[in-house]
């Protein structure tokens, strides 16, 4: 780095800033100067690529899907390149805004504090317009950034001090700020300017159809087929990149085959689901399959990308499966019993999040009180 930006240097202040475009493409050669130092090609840039590459397949189909809802919704003929060219022109300024709003506070922040910036707002920036509807106002977006980074990041100390997941909390901004923005049939669908949703067309997600049971799912009809295998592939409305699971699925082997997120967070979010989608099945209150809630809305999206954020998530082995757990038993419960909000998903990640340090406390406290136990006997 240039002696001017250093400390002592004219341009100090402007550390941070030439700090991180400086290591944005190298691994910087700074080591401890005392203790243990592991040299490892793990560190946090490379963890941050790799959920945000894992994100990828996510993004491209739902700009394709974009498109494509909205070849439906107006009576356009489908057609694969067009589709995917209308979704990514929607899709882009929902970035532009997102990554704009999002590090012009990250940089001042760390400006502010004397500190180098964190690549954490990679991904998290990346992850925010993928949770949002395509036609959301991009100045409602810039707000909910920009209230999601200060209060749910900076105010706490910045990347791995939040307690909450930053674009889980931009959409719950949104949600309870301008809920018309964030609910019914009309957010779903990117329209251009003087277009209308020909007659056979609703816009409304499967989700929102799912209050109505199965039948009323099955025999949506017209715009789009809501079977299970239309829900597995994504070609349904809804948020920009939660509508595939095939493509969370490829995600969720290449976060697990490197480390990055946990199985055992996954795989309880699932067996919560499961257990209270069957019991609502058993007792009548449902006749959607517990298995559907597994492909519906932002479920698998959430279970892969967001319940899974090493930050905010439980830190011990047990309380993984205790937090998994209990973000799909909260999913479904909340949209079961809760017909204004048929998601579930943000809100039982939010309160998952919530619980985390506690679960936490609770599994090392019986820890320790199991190993005094047995020393004591010994």
């Amino acid at each position: 780095m240039d002696g001017r930006f250093e400390k002592g240097g004219k341009l100090y202040w402007l550390h941070s800033t030439v700090e991180a475009f400086e290591s944005f493409l190298h691994v910087p050669g700074t080591v401890t100067r005392k203790g243990s130092h592991v040299r490892d090609a793990v560190d946090l840039k490379r963890v941050m690529i790799v959920a945000l590459a894992a994100a990828v397949p996510c993004a491209l189909f739902g700009m394709w899907n974009v498109g494509y809802q909205h070849a439906l919704a107006t009576g356009a003929a489908p057609s694969f390149w067009a589709d995917f060219w209308f979704g990514f022109l929607k899709v882009l300024p929902l970035y532009v805004v997102s990554y704009a709003v999002g590090l012009a506070i990250e940089f001042a922040s760390a400006q502010i504090r004397g500190e180098e910036v964190n690549e954490g707002y990679l991904v998290t920036g990346f992850f925010i317009p993928l949770i949002m509807p395509v036609d959301v106002p991009l100045w409602m977006l810039a707000v909910a950034v920009a209230f999601s980074v200060i209060f749910a990041k900076e105010v706490f100390g910045g990347t791995g001090m939040n307690i909450w997941n930053p674009a889980l909390v931009a959409r719950a901004f949104l949600f309870f700020s301008y809920p018309a923005c964030m609910t019914g049939s009309g957010t779903w669908i990117a329209l251009r300017k003087g277009e209308a949703l020909i007659d056979a067309a609703t816009g409304a997600t499967p989700l929102s159809l799912a209050g109505d049971g199965l039948a009323a799912l099955e025999g949506a009809g017209a715009q789009y087929g809501t079977g299970f295998w239309d829900l597995f592939l994504g070609t349904v409305p809804g948020a920009v990149g939660e509508t595939c699971v095939a493509a969370v699925l490829l995600g969720a082997f290449v976060l697990v085959w490197t480390g990055i997120a946990s199985w055992k967070i996954m795989a309880s979010s699932v067996a919560g689901a499961l257990l209270v989608g069957i019991a609502a099945n058993a007792a009548g209150i449902s006749d959607i399959p517990a298995y559907w809630h597994l492909v519906m809305g932002g479920f698998a999206f959430g279970t892969v990308f967001m319940a899974t954020d090493p930050v905010t998530s439980a830190q011990t082995e047990t309380g993984k499966w205790i937090y998994g757990f209990l973000i799909g038993v909260l999913c479904v419960t909340i949209r079961l019993f809760n017909p204004g909000y048929p998601e579930g998903m943000m809100l039982a990640i939010l309160l998952g999040n919530t619980f985390a340090p506690l679960i936490d406390h609770v599994v090392t406290d019986r820890h320790i009180a199991r190993k005094l136990k047995k020393a004591r006997k010994g």
